[in-house]
């Protein structure tokens, strides 16, 4: 372990950064589970469901606020001020890009769904429960073998939703006749796949800690 990781141990954290943390994540998966319910839902739950993700986005807002504002007035942090800054506007682009999926159904005015919309919307909010789970086991660094496990997941879950993503922009182009159906669905799915790439970006920085700490 490298002196200056000795020394952060040794000194006493301000634990404020885990809870903010652990409150980002679980709004990521609140939202994903929202989001998940948009294609089976009547109109008027899709306008609730629309809405509360949108609540939750701002929530996160909020919370990478407060992570900023409080790592600009810390000396001694949990782990790299450079890491921390990283991991919490990683986790504010999941929240951003769920909301953008959830807002083009109101703006679109989506009928039905197409069924890969539905299994890209299970991988996301599956992605999402691993991503807090990562987080959730940052603290203290006492789990690097779990923490390891659950970035292998999203990694996974990535690369199972690049795979629905690329079959239902096949299957857009060959079964809808209408270009202006494709362009809407398309964007959807879209903003979806790159919010499973956010969850792969946050693993990313995860590891990176994780390495830090080894």
């Amino acid at each position: 372990m490298r002196l200056d990781h000795i020394i952060q141990t040794l000194m006493p954290h301000d634990e404020k950064f885990y809870a903010f943390f652990n409150e980002a994540a679980a709004n990521i998966v609140d939202a994903a589970d929202r989001l998940r319910k948009l294609p089976d839902s009547p109109a008027d739950d899709r306008e609730r469901l629309i809405k509360e993700i949108n609540d939750i986005e701002h929530l996160g807002d909020t919370v990478t606020h407060n992570v900023f504002n409080e790592l600009s007035s810390t000396f001694v942090t949990p782990f790299d001020p450079e890491d921390i800054h990283v991991l919490a506007s990683a986790l504010d682009d999941i929240l951003d890009n769920m909301d953008g999926s959830a807002r083009r159904f109101a703006l679109y005015k989506v009928g039905d769904c197409p069924p890969d919309m539905s299994l890209l919307m299970e991988c996301l909010y599956s992605s999402a429960q691993e991503v807090q789970t990562g987080v959730g086991l940052l603290k203290g660094f006492k789990h690097p073998k779990r923490l390891r496990e659950a970035i292998e997941r999203v990694n996974a879950y990535e690369n199972q939703a690049d795979v629905i993503f690329a079959r239902a922009v096949a299957n857009l182009f060959e079964n809808v006749k209408d270009p202006i159906e494709v362009i809407k669905f398309k964007e959807i799915f879209v903003a979806l796949e790159t919010a499973t790439d956010k969850c792969e970006d946050v693993a990313d920085v995860l590891d990176t800690i994780v390495l830090k700490h080894a």
